[in-house]
C-alpha cells in the first residue's frame, strides 16, 4: 500500500460487494448498501450499469479477464466470513466482534445479528480515514455500535494499541482478519496470534491466508503469477502464506483449535454450485476456537 493511500483491493473487494447487492433480492448472496459509496466515479457507475443484464456481463467478464477467480471467490468468501461469524455468535457467548485490517467491511451496519453486538475495527489509518469520512458522510453521524482504531500491523502491535484503546480480553470474542495475512510478515502474523491468544476460552477467529505455494509457485495457479506481478505494481505485494497442513500444528501453538479451513474450491462449491469461474483456488478460510 502506497503511503497516505487507501488499500486498492479493499475497493476491489468493495466492488464485488456492491456488484452482488444490484442482483435481485432472490438471487444475491448478500446485500451491502454500503459498498458502493466506497467506490471511485468509474467503479460506481458501472456498478449501477450492471443491473442491466447484458452489462452485467460485460463487467463480470472484464474482471475474470483481470483477476481470474477473484470476483466469485470473493462474493462466495463474504458470505462464509457471515455465516462463520453468525455460528459463532447463535453457538456461543460472544459479547463483542473485534475486525483487524477491516478495510471496507461493512458487517457491522449491515449484519442484523451484530445489531446488539459491540464491534471494533481496526485497520490502517489511510484506508480507515477514507472509511469513516465516506461514512460520516452517507450516514450523518458514526453507528453507536462500532469503535474504530487504526493501526499498520507492520510497524505496531496490537499490544500496543491496547495501551490507548483498553479492550476487554475477559469477554467471549470473535475475530475477524480478511485478506490481510497475506500482506504481512511472519512476525507480525506471529504477534496478532498471541494477542488473539489473550481472549478467554471459547472465542473464535476467522481468518483468510494464501497457501504458501502461490508465492513460491505461482505458475500452478490459474492466474496467479499475473496477479501477483499486478499487486506488486499498485505497492501491495502479497508476503506471505500457510501450507495448509501444518496449519493445525501453528495454531495449536497459541491454543487454538481449527475448526475449518476451506478453500475457494471448496466456498464456491458451497454458495455457487453452478459457478464454473476457475481462479483464486489457493485463497483460503479459515476458522478456530480459543480452548477453554
Amino acid at each position: 500500500m502506497k503511503e497516505g493511500k487507501a488499500s486498492r483491493t479493499a475497493q476491489y473487494m468493495a466492488l464485488f460487494r456492491a456488484l452482488e447487492t444490484t442482483r435481485p433480492p432472490g438471487a444475491r448472496l448478500f446485500g451491502d448498501p454500503y459498498a458502493i459509496s466506497f467506490l471511485d466515479k468509474g467503479l460506481r457507475n458501472a456498478t449501477r450499469l450492471s443491473k442491466l443484464p447484458f452489462f452485467r456481463n460485460l463487467v463480470e467478464r472484464i474482471i475474470q479477464h483481470k483477476i481470474p477467480g477473484a470476483f466469485s471467490s470473493g462474493r462466495a468468501r463474504t458470505k462464509y466470513i457471515d455465516d462463520l461469524l453468525q455460528y459463532s455468535i447463535s453457538n456461543g457467548d460472544i459479547q463483542q466482534v473485534l475486525i483487524l485490517g477491516a478495510g471496507f467491511d461493512t458487517r457491522g451496519l449491515r449484519l442484523g445479528f451484530l445489531r446488539n453486538i459491540p464491534v471494533i475495527e481496526i485497520d490502517h489509518p489511510s484506508t480507515a480515514n477514507l472509511k469513516l469520512n465516506i461514512l460520516k458522510e452517507q450516514l450523518g453521524k458514526l453507528p453507536g455500535n462500532i469503535e474504530y482504531h487504526q493501526l499498520d500491523f507492520n510497524k505496531e502491535s496490537l499490544d500496543d494499541m491496547v495501551s490507548w484503546n483498553p479492550i476487554d480480553f475477559t469477554k467471549p470474542t470473535t475475530i475477524i482478519w480478511e485478506g490481510v495475512t497475506n500482506y504481512l510478515t511472519a512476525s507480525a502474523i506471529e504477534s496478532v496470534f498471541r494477542f488473539v491468544s489473550r481472549f478467554t476460552g471459547g472465542s473464535y477467529i476467522i481468518f483468510t491466508y494464501v497457501h504458501k505455494m502461490v508465492l513460491d509457485n505461482p505458475e500452478f495457479f490459474h492466474g496467479a503469477e499475473k496477479l501477483l506481478n499486478d499487486l506488486d505494481k499498485i505497492h501491495e505485494r502479497w508476503t506471505f502464506g500457510f501450507r495448509p497442513e501444518e496449519l493445525k500444528e501453528y495454531l495449536n501453538r497459541f491454543n487454538l483449535a481449527l475448526l475449518e479451513d476451506k478453500g475457494a474450491t471448496e466456498y464456491r462449491q458451497k454458495y455457487l454450485p453452478k459457478n464454473t469461474e476457475k481462479g483464486y483456488e489457493f485463497y483460503r478460510v479459515a476458522f478456530a476456537k480459543k480452548r477453554k
